[in-house]
């Protein structure tokens, strides 16, 4: 998976970096802006809880790929990575989901 997700990331920055909207659906959904990337990750959470509970695999399958897409352009144009997601994770690990939960500044 590390190979896909890396693949991913480098076309998403270089179709950002080239800003072709008119050619480019990267750069089209970056010319919306951060809110129009952030709300189409949202949709794409959504799809992928419906194909999760509707039990068809490759409905599901589909719908994490559609929302891991538009993770990765919202993580590109912020200028983060997934490098960045998985030194979290690393630092995670081994720590159990509860007391890593409580340990987090409160809002």
């Amino acid at each position: 998976m590390g190979a896909a997700l890396d693949q991913l990331e480098a076309v998403v920055k270089a179709r950002l970096a080239a800003g072709d909207a008119e050619s480019s659906y990267v750069a089209s959904l970056a010319a919306k802006g951060r809110a129009k990337i952030a709300q189409k990750l949202g949709e794409e959470a959504v799809e992928t809880v419906i194909a999760a509970v509707s039990e068809d695999d490759a409905a599901l399958v589909g719908e994490a790929s559609d929302l891991l897409f538009h993770l990765s352009v919202l993580l590109a144009e912020r200028g983060l990575s997934w490098t960045d997601i998985a030194t979290e994770l690393d630092r995670r690990h081994g720590t159990s989901g509860h007391a890593e939960k409580a340990a987090r500044p409160k809002s």
